[in-house]
């Protein structure tokens, strides 16, 4: 058997990883390490808790007592936990670097010692190379990050490069646009909106709706990720993009449209400090080794606002019951758009 430690395991991108994983990969054991914080839910994991080849454990990627026994015993890494929302980096940095960079730091050392690792997956995001006014992102390209959560995750994006250059820990590194796709916490855009809209609440739109993103659903992320497990190339970086820029008022426009809802709840707000104007990945790189986007913006898109409307009891409990997201939410928008 494969024994195959996913990081970060029940947060959104790390939990459609896990089943994915499962359901693809007959050989492999997979072992989900996650703290559980705010966005990393049991219920992103309900489906595969039980499962006979999946194992859950609750702690820091930052404490090696527990984390280092388990990269130790692993075949691969992928290593997905992170604080990762810009915005509230933004207002409280310090578990930023904590998490992304010490936390980076710890799972390295453990790598370093680690007998039968063969990859060592670093999720790092596209946002490291900042603003980008024309043309597309490669994978050389200097690094500018303008926010706290895009300079922590640089950090162990290099980081993590280090350790291949200097240690030869087989480190593969990969730099994705926007997820979106079933299980986000609902402070990121794409499910906020829907969440907010199914209930006529108008949606928190930055500054003139004009920034622009890459959107890549999640499974094409995690398509990706399988791929360099097995083909990627130590000490590489790989952009992996959908292909799908939007401003965030289309967006905006497609969720409300695909709900029938008016666009009348499009409520601005003030914009976000720093607030990087477009981002764009050139993936050639990662194309070269076969792969492609297989879902097309508008069937996810689409797929994603019927899966939130469809499964309120995954997100209700966090919007109507949670006092620490009412909290952030009220703080974030000035009480100029109400949660519920």
């Amino acid at each position: 058997m494969v024994e195959v430690l996913v990081t970060g395991g029940a947060g959104f991108i790390g939990s459609n990883f896990v089943r994915f994983a499962l359901s693809l990969h007959d050989d492999w054991r997979v072992t989900t390490l996650d703290k559980l914080t705010y966005a990393g839910r049991l219920e992103n994991l309900h489906d595969v808790m039980d499962h006979p080849r999946h194992t859950f454990v609750r702690g820091d990627i930052a404490d090696a007592a527990i984390s280092g026994p388990l990269v130790e015993r692993a075949n691969v890494v992928v290593h997905f936990a992170a604080e990762t929302h810009v915005d509230r980096s933004i207002r409280e940095a310090g578990a930023f670097i904590r998490t992304d960079v010490e936390g980076t730091f710890v799972l390295l050392e453990a790598a370093r010692k680690a007998p039968e690792l063969r990859r060592f997956i670093q999720i790092s995001t596209d946002e490291v190379y900042g603003s980008v006014a024309s043309g597309a992102s490669v994978e050389t390209d200097e690094l500018r990050p303008r926010n706290p959560y895009s300079a922590s995750k640089a950090g162990a994006d290099r980081l993590a490069y280090s350790y291949w250059a200097t240690y030869g820990v087989p480190v593969v590194i990969t730099r994705a646009s926007n997820n979106y796709g079933p299980y986000q916490f609902p402070e990121k855009v794409i499910p906020l909106f829907i969440t907010n809209a199914v209930d006529d609440i108008p949606v928190p739109l930055y500054g003139d709706g004009l920034n622009i993103r890459d959107w890549l659903h999640v499974l094409d992320h995690c398509r990706a990720v399988d791929l360099l497990i097995a083909n990627g190339r130590d000490g590489e970086v790989y952009n992996v993009g959908g292909g799908n820029e939007l401003t965030n008022l289309e967006l905006t426009h497609l969720i409300l449209d695909t709900l029938g809802k008016p666009r009348a709840l499009i409520r601005p707000v003030a914009d976000r400090q720093g607030h990087d104007r477009r981002y764009s990945l050139d993936t050639g790189k990662l194309r070269g080794l076969g792969w492609a986007p297989q879902v097309a913006f508008s069937d996810g898109l689409r797929e994603a606002v019927a899966w939130y409307r469809d499964n309120p009891w995954w997100w209700r409990p966090i919007k109507e019951q949670d006092a620490a997201f009412k909290a952030y939410y009220q703080s974030q928008y000035g009480g100029q758009v109400q949660p519920s």
